[in-house]
């Protein structure tokens, strides 16, 4: 009796612990880390509570789509020249990359200790940058190049799935929704650096809006020709230059901020091949800051901008020239001038102070929609969005 009475209070003990670790994973279920290292060669998913580490530079190869789930955190290992690290989707690859404005997806440095469910870094400033690489999409879409094809910059030429550029105008990388790139730019060489979003020849059939760039050591998103039209973006603390286009991209930027670009807020080159396509840019706010310059423009570019907002200038930054190759216009942008002694054409020069109108600080008409940025981006739960 007493033998089966201890059987009994045992079993009863070994029951509730299972009952007791069922609940408790419930509530509290185990994620590892998953380290990525050789190229995607199959359709794969990156799955919600989960953080993905990159060790080395991922491929996602041509034929192969990449998922990757509401709230993921994606994480680059440290590295320098070939062993930077970076996400790269190759032409004929895809990225369906659709987090939500509850649940971002954000790319990051190893070093950053954010866990899913977490927007901002809860130990990294967002002024650190070169930890890692980026990310890297390229599609079939013409570019204005030297040929129809061409490697893109950031990757090793003996890298094949760095190429990018083709005929399809309407080419599809995929969806990218509500990301977050952040502390990027490793630099694979003298002066190579990769940028936060580097888009090279993408097509117009890609999605791309709700995008966030934390600095990067180089540009915040740079188009290589291409099609695709990108909206809601946002670009804070870059090393270079915020937004940089080059190889005549066809597409347009639609509501943008800009904070404090190392060098250039926009740095829009003209065609380097036979190809002219236009790219438009508008409804956009730019706190310049430490920024050496405001536009920076070729004899050549090929664009028209639109209701831009300039704030908390510096003397000695501004828009440099009109282009004379291209008929391109220029509208409705204002500015807050610094001080009551200096004026529009002291920043605003070569006759572009035609289209530039000088208000007071907070009542500018044209800006970008900042709601657009609200609780998914770390901008705007630090409250660097506060003056917009």
């Amino acid at each position: 009796m007493k033998k089966n009475l201890l059987f009994l209070l045992i079993a009863g003990l070994i029951i509730g612990m299972i009952s007791c670790d069922e609940e408790t994973a419930d509530l509290d279920p185990v994620v590892t880390d998953n380290v990525i290292t050789d190229n995607i060669s199959e359709n794969t998913t990156w799955e919600e509570g989960k953080t993905y580490i990159l060790g080395g530079r991922i491929a996602v190869l041509s034929g192969v789509t990449l998922s990757i789930e509401p709230g993921v955190i994606i994480k680059g290992e440290a590295g320098t020249g070939t062993s930077a690290t970076a996400l790269l989707i190759a032409r004929g690859g895809k990225l369906m990359a659709e987090g939500t404005s509850s649940k971002p997806i954000i790319f990051t440095t190893i070093a950053d200790e954010i866990e899913p469910g977490e927007v901002a870094s809860p130990n990294l400033d967002p002024n650190l940058n070169g930890l890692w690489g980026g990310l890297i999409v390229l599609g079939n879409a013409p570019i204005s190049a030297d040929a129809e094809s061409v490697q893109i910059e950031g990757i090793p030429a003996s890298d094949q799935n760095g190429l990018y550029g083709g005929t399809d105008a309407t080419d599809n990388s995929g969806s990218i929704k509500y990301i977050s790139i952040r502390h990027g730019g490793a630099n694979i060489g003298e002066g190579n650096e990769i940028n936060g979003l580097t888009l090279g020849g993408v097509g117009s059939g890609t999605t791309i809006e709700y995008i966030e760039i934390v600095s990067n050591q180089d540009d915040g998103i740079e188009w290589f020709g291409g099609t695709v039209n990108v909206s809601n973006a946002l670009v804070w603390n870059t090393g270079d230059d915020a937004i940089d286009t080059d190889q005549s991209w066809g597409g347009t930027l639609d509501n943008f901020i800009i904070i404090n670009p190392g060098d250039e807020c926009f740095e829009l080159d003209g065609p380097e091949g036979t190809m002219e396509a236009k790219h438009t840019i508008k409804n956009g706010s730019v706190q310049a800051l430490d920024a050496d310059g405001l536009v920076d423009l070729d004899a050549n570019s090929n664009v028209d901008m639109d209701g831009i907002y300039f704030f908390d200038l510096t003397v000695g930054q501004d828009f440099d020239q009109i282009p004379t190759d291209f008929t391109c216009t220029f509208t409705n942008f204002e500015t807050t001038l610094p001080a009551d002694t200096l004026a529009v054409t002291d920043f605003f020069k070569d006759g572009s102070d035609a289209f530039v109108t000088e208000v007071a600080a907070g009542a500018n008409a044209v800006s970008a929609e900042v709601s657009e940025f609200s609780n998914w981006s770390w901008a705007a739960v630090s409250g660097a969005l506060s003056n917009f």
